[in-house]
């Protein structure tokens, strides 16, 4: 066997940017290179073609090689219903479940029963030591539904510790979903650290707050006005728990960030990387030395149409592909049937193999961070994380994010955004 190395490259001469802007330019017949610049919702710039950045470090997230775990959304209002797709789900290849309960901001006018019967019905048969994620999508009545979460897993004899279930506690998300709150974001704030603090003398890991940013993206916003909802949202968690007395090192690993997914594939990418950096300088900031956070993905409600709704089969697949590569730690994919009301067994099997083949045939989580020392996606990281952080600041500036909403910050934003 020769031993000799095969470049296909080296057959070539040396590429050079001159050279590739003669083509452009014949290939534009005169029209200047600058046709070719894409511009975001964001007002950030795309180039054509970038160099290769050689010195990029990967953005540290899921442990290298490891799957992210396929979530499948229980949203069906009969209990019983619920139960059965749960069961079936993580009967054939679903690794969690993502828990939509009425109200909720993933709920889109279903969900389930927050009551302890429903819930007590809803998880019937479902082994919670058996290796299973659960995420929580927590409505209005958050505290009781959460209650009777933690006192179903105690009722089955499973140490809660043993469990992987992510409350998902969202206030702002509730908050900003009415403009208001009927109460002081500081007793608001006071009732959140309090619940959470009595879950972990439980015994339950966590993490327990979800900085939740799918409701920006839902209702129009662009990429950096929804990283930084979330990371104000994050820090406004941090801050509410630190005040109740929970050692920052603690808190921040109560936290997690659950952002929407959507066909933009490379700024999708760029966005699930982008929330990994802007949490560790805020850590740094609290004299934190930065760890990996939790990220989860749901495909976007915004991309999903009624028309020809196979179309949202290749949507779907692209918006996995983006958030698995931008290094999601779950996944949770909307059937392509969604827009439609509550999908039918076929439309979720879709949902669920689509992560499967992605994972088991395409082999994508085997490659960590795939994206790094891109010069594109390097670049549009970047801008995704300046421009995040400016408005990040501006809400702190203002005082914080419940004192956005209630000043109708971010609805403004947003609006300019959508029009």
């Amino acid at each position: 066997m020769s031993k000799a190395e095969f470049s296909l490259a080296g057959e070539f001469p040396p590429a050079r940017r001159e050279d590739w802007l003669k083509l452009v330019s014949a290939a534009l017949k005169g029209a200047p290179v600058e046709k070719l610049v894409a511009t975001t919702y964001d007002r950030l710039t795309i180039e054509p073609l970038h160099a290769r950045k050689a010195d990029a470090q990967p953005v540290p997230g899921r442990a290298p090689g490891a799957p992210w775990q396929i979530l499948q959304r229980v949203d069906h209002p009969d209990p019983a219903a619920a139960n059965e797709q749960a069961r079936q789900d993580l009967e054939n290849g679903a690794t969690g479940l993502c828990v939509v309960f009425a109200g909720s901001i993933g709920a889109n006018g279903f969900g389930v029963p927050a009551s302890e019967a429903a819930i007590v019905r809803g998880f019937e048969d479902v082994h919670w030591d058996a290796g299973i994620a659960v995420e929580l999508d927590l409505g209005p009545q958050a505290g009781d539904a959460a209650r009777a979460v933690a006192a179903l897993v105690r009722k089955h004899g499973v140490a809660p510790a043993a469990v992987d279930l992510r409350f998902g506690f969202d206030a702002h998300g509730l908050m900003a979903t009415s403009g208001a709150s009927a109460e002081p974001w500081n007793e608001l704030a006071a009732a959140f650290a309090d619940l959470i603090k009595d879950l972990a003398r439980q015994g339950f890991r966590g993490p327990f707050a979800a900085a939740d940013g799918r409701l920006v993206h839902a209702a129009g916003g662009s990429e950096a006005q929804e990283l930084a909802f979330a990371l104000a949202g994050a820090l406004s968690y941090l801050r509410a728990l630190e005040g109740a007395g929970v050692p920052l090192e603690d808190a921040r690993r109560m936290i997690f960030f659950r952002l929407a997914a959507d066909a933009d594939e490379f700024l999708t990418m760029a966005k699930f990387r982008a929330v990994r950096r802007l949490w560790a300088r805020v850590e740094a900031a609290c004299g934190l030395r930065p760890e990996p956070v939790f990220v989860s993905a749901e495909t976007a409600w915004r991309m999903m149409t009624k028309r020809d709704p196979w179309v949202n089969l290749l949507r779907a697949t692209v918006a996995v592909f983006s958030a698995g590569l931008g290094g999601a730690n779950a996944v949770s994919v909307l059937p392509f049937t969604a827009a439609l009301g509550l999908p039918d067994g076929f439309a979720r099997r879709i949902a669920r193999n689509t992560q499967l083949v992605l994972l088991e045939e395409a082999n994508l989580a085997k490659v960590a961070d795939p994206a790094a020392g891109s010069g594109a996606l390097e670049d549009l990281t970047g801008k995704l994380c300046r421009s995040a952080w400016s408005l990040f600041r501006e809400i702190e500036a203002g005082g914080g994010l419940a004192a956005a909403i209630e000043q109708g910050l971010i609805q403004q934003k947003i609006a300019r955004v959508r029009a």
